[in-house]
């Protein structure tokens, strides 16, 4: 990357600022080392290109330089096809990491080296407790958690069982290396976070010699470290992740401490973002791969013919800020058209074409037009020949056998101009057997022809052709928004959100001969079309094929319906007084510390449910439409809190497809012992995207959690048989090998043993002598 500093930019915003006051201060040296991080498994999209024009644009800006980083660590999901088009996209961008481009794999050595270090200290620690287990004691945001049983093992004995993790003496799961912080830390990431997991996987790059891989917390702070980078710049999610960051690299001696700063991370309407919902998309076959030209990322962008510089204007456009908002994808489509006005040469094509003969004109004579590429308004100047003569293809839609009021167009003895060329009148019109208008029978007034002395003839209506003896036949691809609501997200599934009309294909258009003669990657604007490009993989000589890039203007909204109000929640009069008892109870619960002694709602959770009067309804409805006791408000509230409003990602509650009664009852099935807390947000999820019951979902998916006895005990004695040595060491006080036994029975139950009862059971097994 150059050295040299372009002078500064217009626009300052809070991460140029920062780095300003560095340099002032001198802090790094004035250096400015940036990255960009990626995981490789899934290709980027519009977002990532945000985050790409961010980190490489700064570090062009400042004189620095930027990385290119595969954040590599979870090999199961990982691909070389993925590295491949990343670089390729960066590269497409404008961007260039130069010999800066890493593998967080690279430094997995040095990580666990720095593993060794935090145990010596006792700052980390092997523990054996499940996911599950580690989730259920990690406490809630006004509760400490409940501290591993594995905490305090001494340092040497945690670095035995780590350096038995890394030589693969031990299987997936058994165990992980957690951080040693504070079980009680206000701030949620800080409470012993897993650093290290068992994987015996096959990397993309280290094939198998590792077996175990470090999370990303670990990983990306160490990477930054060792890489010297200054500036660390990340998405407002890790907001909070910046505390562990510093944690981490305060706790290891002598190792380069860059700075965390966070930023709001692109949403453009009528897109998704997340590369998860996108591999399901390119999965299901809704879209034909990655690189779909309907598909948000760059690989589909740069297909249907967005350029490099479109995107980069965008990315200067919307700025960076500290808040979450969402962007019109309008703003974007305008980035794209303003950067091929200027670009792409005017052309004539026609797509549903309808023959007209010229019955005045000489038969056999060809003239060829002199007409313009450009339009007055882009200051550029060029032409090509365009053949004319007397049997042409207009647009089918140019012509009305009965034209409404105000038509401009052809019509039984009217008159249009072709562009470029001449008047014409319709005197004939010939249909075939159907009554469909098969060609049109026109005279030409030979005075007309634009450019002439004579052309001042003036008629209201002006329409595009092709020459029928010289036009070339094209196939052309009518690409349009891939969903048809403004949140996708928020659709209750993507069935529903998806747009049926976002790719027509028009077989048997033609466009002018100088169409097929441009270069292979020339953006082109077919006159009352939209803008085009030959599409790089299907369009060949012979065989051409033109997708629209975008349409010349925004016609969506027009397109769209009106949208129907959001139904309203609705309370039955059977329940007036529970609802007003309730309201009731979350007002005194304002000035208290809790919300009710009995119900034991802390006021921090209450106070989101108690200032937005859209959540307190939902609450209240589904806290008196279950009539189980056991199911109190306190379960109710810290569902709505801590799982359906994060999972909406804001939509109107009362446009979910899970309604309060639906979330009571799957407050109900945990509470019954019939699903764990973690299977309950999958069915959540399940709920929210397919609008099935809780119920329905747990059947389908098979997810029903085994608490019954019967059940349990073949499944814990069998496993108790198979590690007698594990159950006589825990007999004799190793209370390290509970969780290992029970998480064996937790595997071979694939996952549907209640953990509480299962920890019972064994316990009750290890009493008896």
């Amino acid at each position: 990357m150059s050295t040299d500093r372009p002078a500064a930019p217009e626009s300052v915003h809070f991460i140029r600022a920062i780095i300003d006051q560095d340099n002032r201060s001198g802090k790094w040296g004035g250096q400015v080392v940036t990255r960009f991080p990626p995981e490789p498994n899934g290709y980027l999209h519009i977002g990532h290109a945000k985050s790409i024009c961010l980190n490489f644009g700064l570090a062009r800006e400042y004189g620095g330089r930027c990385h290119l980083r595969m954040d590599d660590t979870n090999p199961t999901k990982e691909d070389v096809e993925y590295v491949e088009s990343i670089q390729e996209d960066v590269r497409w961008l404008g961007f260039d990491w130069g010999e800066h481009f890493y593998f967080a794999s690279d430094y997995f050595g040095r990580m666990f080296s720095y593993a060794e270090e935090l145990i010596l200290k006792g700052k980390a620690y092997v523990c054996f407790q499940t996911e599950e287990e580690m989730r259920a004691t990690r406490g809630t945001v006004t509760e400490p958690g409940t501290p591993s049983p594995w905490r305090d093992t001494a340092p040497e004995d945690n670095l035995r069982l780590f350096r038995q993790m890394c030589a693969g003496e031990l299987p997936d799961g058994h165990c992980t290396l957690r951080a040693k912080i504070h079980m009680g830390h206000a701030n949620m990431k800080m409470r012993d976070l897993p650093m290290v997991r068992i994987r015996h996987a096959h990397h993309h790059r280290t094939g198998d010699r590792f077996c175990v891989y470090p999370l990303y917390d670990f990983a990306h702070c160490l990477s930054d470290s060792v890489e010297g980078i200054t500036h660390s710049i990340c998405t407002l999610e890790f907001e909070n992740n910046r505390e562990l960051y510093d944690w981490f690299l305060d706790n290891l001696d002598g190792v380069h401490h860059p700075q965390q700063i966070e930023f709001a991370r692109l949403r453009l309407s009528y897109t998704v973002m997340s590369k998860r919902k996108l591999l399901a998309l390119v999965k299901d076959g809704q879209v034909s791969g990655w690189d779909d030209p309907r598909m948000p990322t760059i690989a589909g962008l740069r297909r249907r013919g967005v350029t490099a510089e479109s995107i980069r204007e965008f990315a200067e456009r919307i700025g960076v800020a500290k808040a979450n908002s969402t962007v019109s994808v309008e703003l974007f489509e305008s980035c794209i058209r303003d950067d091929l006005n200027s670009r792409a040469p005017r052309l004539l094509a026609v797509a549903r074409p309808l023959k007209v003969t010229l019955t005045n004109w000489p038969e056999g004579q060809v003239e060829e037009l002199d007409a313009a590429l450009w339009p007055h308004d882009v200051p550029k100047e060029g032409s090509r020949a365009l053949p004319f003569s007397g049997s042409l293809f207009i647009e089918r839609d140019d012509f009305a056998l009965t034209p409404p009021k105000g038509w401009h167009r052809l019509a039984p003895g009217g008159e249009v101009r072709l562009r470029h060329a001449y008047i014409i009148r319709c005197d004939e019109v010939v249909q075939d057997d159907s009554g469909e208008v098969v060609e049109l029978r026109c005279s030409v007034d030979l005075d007309t022809r634009s450019g002439s002395a004579a052309a001042d003839r003036k008629v209201k209506g002006t329409i595009h052709w092709v020459s029928a003896a010289h036009a070339v036949p094209a196939e052309l691809r009518l690409y349009s928004r891939l969903f048809r609501v403004e949140d996708p997200d928020a659709a209750e599934s993507y069935a529903e959100a998806l747009n049926p009309d976002s790719l027509e294909i028009v077989r048997g258009a033609f466009v002018e001969p100088a169409a097929a003669t441009m270069p292979q990657d020339a953006r082109l604007q077919f006159e009352r079309q939209g803008y085009f490009w030959a599409d790089p993989k299907d369009s060949k000589p012979g065989a051409l094929v033109f997708n629209r890039i975008i349409s010349l203007k925004d016609s969506w909204a027009k397109a769209q319906p009106a949208a129907a109000p959001a139904p309203l929640l609705r309370v039955t009069t059977t329940h007036k007084d529970k609802m007003t008892g309730i309201k009731t109870m979350l007002s005194v619960g304002k000035t208290g510390s809790t919300l009710h002694p009995t119900y034991g709602v802390p006021m921090l959770v209450a106070k989101i449910v108690l200032e937005n009067q859209e959540v307190r309804d939902y609450v209240d409805g589904a806290i008196w439409s279950e009539p189980d006791p056991a199911i109190t408000p306190a379960m109710i509230v810290n569902m709505v809190v801590n799982e359906l409003l994060p999972a909406a990602k804001g939509a109107p509650l009362a446009t979910l497809s899970l309604n309060p009664a639906g979330l009571a009852a799957l407050v109900g099935l945990v509470t019954g012992g019939e699903i764990s807390t973690k299977q309950a947000k999958e069915v959540l999820a399940e709920c929210l995207r397919g609008g099935e019951s809780p119920a329905a979902v747990v059947k389908r998916l098979g997810l029903s959690q085994l608490s019954d006895d019967a059940s349990l005990k073949p499944l814990v004695d069998a496993v108790l048989a198979e590690h007698q040595d594990k159950l006589i060491e825990l007999r004799a006080g190793n209370v390290r090998l509970l969780g290992f036994l029970v998480g064996q029975v937790l595997k071979r139950s694939g996952g549907r043993a209640n953990p509480s009862r299962v920890q019972a059971l064994v316990e009750e097994a290890a009493a008896r002598a």
